[in-house]
């Protein structure tokens, strides 16, 4: 990740609008920026995983994700499984392992990809 030609800016997140993304059980809601020129965006989301929800899709994408509340756990292809909890991160490369989340309770997350 290459951050450059972003100006300095503060974002609102309460006016930013949401999108519904269902899982498997569930839903996230994103609210999302971007910034930087074409080619070397970066994605900026706040999301809200509902109490009970599962991803319907494993993920490759790189991503570095902060749990602002709740907790969830993270399933690698691998078969390890990761718990996240407030205050918790974890970071991982495009094309590493192949993750996949789910949260029995919910959780509010700050994801950087």
């Amino acid at each position: 990740m290459k951050m450059s030609d972003i100006p300095f800016v503060t974002t609102d997140w309460s006016t930013i609008p949401v999108e519904v993304h269902a899982g498997d059980s569930g839903e996230a809601t994103w609210r999302v920026q971007h910034f930087g020129p074409e080619g070397n965006r970066i994605r900026v989301r706040m999301v809200e995983y509902s109490p009970g929800y599962v991803a319907d899709h494993w993920c490759s994408k790189g991503h570095i994700i902060l749990c602002l509340a709740g907790e969830m756990e993270t399933r690698l292809d691998d078969g390890r499984v990761m718990p996240l909890k407030a205050g918790m991160s974890y970071q991982v490369a495009d094309g590493a392992e192949a993750h996949r989340s789910s949260t029995a309770t919910g959780a509010t997350l700050f994801i950087v990809d």
